[in-house]
C-alpha cells in the first residue's frame, strides 16, 4: 500500500480508500459482512474510510460504527451531509441549521465524538459561502471535526469557497471528492488544476466507472453488475454513449492483458498516477470485490500504458458527459441561461 499526505493537513492516507456506500440496502450487505470488509482493508494497508449519511439513509454509518468500535484512533473516518435525508424540506442542504444537526446524528450514527473529515456531499446553491463555512469553521472549533471537505464541486465553486474562507477568515475546505476514471476524465480540464492551485487532497470516486472497469463488463456478457439493476440506462449498450464506453473498455482490456495487468489494476494504476489525486476509492460489496482491488494497491503504470489509455480516451473527456452529477445548474435548467 503506497501512502500520501492529505494536501496540506500532514495526515498520512492510503492511495486506496474504503467506501461504505454498498453497506446497507445498497449493496445488500449485513453487518457481519461489512464488519469482514473493514477488518481485511485494514489488514490490507487502507487507513482511511469514507460514508456518509446518505447511504442507505444512515445504515451505513451505523454499519461503520459497529465495524470500527474501538479503533477510531487507528485510522481516519470521512463522511458527508447535504443530501436529502427524508422528505422535510430542511433534512438537506448545507445550511448552519441542518449541518450542525446532522453531523450529532452521524456522530450518533457512527458512535464517535468527532470525525476526521466532514465533506459537504453536493455543492448547495441555496446556501451561500459564509454560511456553510462559517458553520463548518465552529464543528471544528468545537473538536467534532477535524478538517472538511467537498464532494462534486465544480471547478469555480472550488476557487470561489476558496476566496469566501480567505475574505470572511473562515477555515476553509482541505479537500475535493470528484468522480473520476478512465471513461470519465473531464476533471482534468479545470477541476483537478484548481485543487492543485489551492493544495487540497484528492478522493475521487468510482474509479471502475459504476464496474464498467472491473473486467466483468465484455462484449457479448451479459451485464450483471449491482449498478445496472437501479441504473440501467448508464448500462443499455444500445445507447451510442454507452457502446461508446463499451468499445472502449475492449481496446483497454487489450492495453491490460499486454502489460500484464487486470482491468481493475489498469483502471486504479491510472487514476492514482495523475499527480493532483491523493487516493482513490473502492466500494466493495463483497470479500472477492475487496481483494481484488486490494491488488491493484502498490500497481504504477508505465508511460507507454498511460499514453495507450491517452489514445483510447484523450485527456479531459467525458464518454458520457450527462451521467456526470457536477454540471453546473445553468445547463441543465434552461431558465437560468436565458433572460
Amino acid at each position: 500500500m503506497q501512502y500520501r499526505t492529505l494536501g496540506r493537513t500532514g495526515v498520512q492516507v492510503s492511495s486506496l480508500v474504503l467506501g461504505a456506500m454498498n453497506f446497507g440496502a445498497i449493496g445488500r450487505t449485513t453487518q457481519d459482512e461489512a464488519t469482514a470488509i473493514v477488518d481485511a482493508a485494514l489488514e490490507g494497508g487502507i487507513n482511511l474510510i469514507d460514508t456518509a449519511d446518505f447511504y442507505s439513509r444512515g445504515e451505513s454509518e451505523e454499519m461503520v460504527g459497529k465495524a470500527i468500535a474501538g479503533r477510531h484512533d487507528d485510522l481516519v473516518l470521512a463522511t458527508k451531509a447535504t443530501l436529502p435525508m427524508d422528505d422535510e424540506r430542511n433534512h438537506k442542504g448545507s445550511s448552519r441549521r441542518w449541518l450542525v444537526t446532522e453531523l450529532d446524528n452521524s456522530l450518533r450514527r457512527l458512535g464517535v465524538d468527532h470525525v476526521d473529515l466532514y465533506q459537504v456531499h453536493r455543492w448547495d446553491p441555496t446556501s451561500s459561502d459564509e454560511e456553510t463555512l462559517s458553520a463548518l469553521t465552529d464543528l471544528q472549533r468545537a473538536g467534532k471535526i477535524r478538517y472538511f471537505g467537498s464532494s462534486t464541486f465544480p471547478a469555480y465553486r472550488i476557487v470561489q469557497a476558496q476566496w469566501a474562507a480567505r475574505e470572511n477568515q473562515l477555515s476553509r475546505y482541505v479537500t475535493e471528492q470528484p468522480g473520476y476514471s478512465i471513461l470519465q476524465r473531464g476533471i482534468e480540464t479545470h477541476v483537478l488544476p484548481a485543487t492543485e492551485e489551492y493544495g487540497l487532497g484528492v478522493l475521487v470516486w468510482s474509479p471502475l466507472a459504476s464496474g464498467w472497469l472491473s473486467g466483468a463488463i465484455r462484449e457479448g456478457r451479459e451485464i450483471t453488475t449491482s449498478r445496472s439493476t437501479f441504473m440501467p440506462q448508464n448500462f443499455d449498450t444500445t445507447v451510442a454513449v454507452n457502446r461508446a464506453k463499451l468499445d472502449a473498455v475492449e481496446q483497454l482490456a487489450k492495453v491490460a492483458d499486454q502489460a500484464g495487468l487486470t482491468m481493475i489494476q489498469l483502471a486504479l494504476g491510472f487514476v492514482t498516477a495523475h499527480p493532483a489525486v491523493t487516493s482513490a476509492i473502492i466500494g466493495p460489496r463483497t470479500m472477492d470485490h475487496l481483494y481484488s482491488q486490494l491488488a491493484a494497491a502498490d500497481t504504477v503504470l508505465p508511460p507507454d500504458v498511460l499514453d495507450a489509455i491517452d489514445e483510447i480516451v484523450a485527456p479531459g473527456v467525458d464518454l458520457a458527459p450527462k451521467e456526470k452529477i457536477d454540471t453546473p445548474p445553468s445547463l441543465l435548467d434552461p431558465s437560468l441561461r436565458r433572460r
